[in-house]
């Protein structure tokens, strides 16, 4: 399975551990492109309008640069939703695992996860995960699911981000056909087990593993 991993510009103390040693292609978007440089990692492609680095950092990164250049032409998409639209189209993995997207200002924290919501990403919801220090965060579109617990992690959330109605037969806390029509976070259940199931009959679920 290929993977592209893409960092975008949120705060470095949100990162996991282990960031700089990750395997596989990256993509940087605006700043985040000049912290990979920076831990030495050459990113495939770079995305943004380059609003928060400098010329001199900018040429750092194209200097270090292994692929192409996208310049954000317009303020009607983040730099996070043109670089996850580039890397789908131009370079189409398996799936895109996105850092730096989680911390930080709160208008950037929802318009990463609410990235999906819109028509022209949601084809692309279930190969997009959100992951940081503490959490990460999949996609999941109509239908019944085998969920695997991540070994590091404890809590589970299942989150409604539409109007659905949600069945949770196997975890710690059960739900059968939940019906809500507007968005709400099952926070803390856990899994009992080492896999949990999950279905839904519209719209789109997130589904967040945590640890403290």
């Amino acid at each position: 399975m290929e993977i592209i991993n893409l960092l975008v510009g949120g705060p470095t103390a949100d990162w996991p551990a282990d960031l700089a040693k990750i395997p596989g292609s990256w993509v940087g978007a605006d700043r985040g492109a000049l912290r990979l440089v920076k831990m030495g990692i050459q990113p495939v492609m770079v995305v943004g309008d380059f609003d928060s680095i400098n010329q001199a950092e900018l040429a750092t990164v194209k200097a270090a640069l292994a692929g192409s250049v996208i310049v954000k032409p317009d303020q009607d998409h983040t730099d996070t939703q043109l670089a996850i639209k580039s890397i789908f189209e131009q370079l189409a993995p398996d799936e895109v695992h996105v850092y730096g997207a989680t911390g930080g200002r709160l208008d950037h924290l929802l318009a990463n996860v609410w990235l999906v919501l819109d028509p022209f990403f949601r084809q692309w919801a279930p190969k997009i995960k959100l992951i940081d220090k503490q959490n990460s965060l999949r996609y999941y579109l109509p239908g019944d699911y085998r969920i695997k617990k991540e070994a590091d992690k404890r809590y589970l959330a299942f989150v409604p981000l539409t109007p659905m109605h949600l069945t949770l037969p196997d975890e710690k806390y059960r739900l059968q056909a939940d019906y809500h029509d507007y968005p709400i976070s099952w926070a803390s259940n856990e899994f009992v087990g080492t896999s949990g199931h999950v279905s839904f009959d519209q719209g789109v679920l997130a589904v967040i593993q945590s640890k403290d």
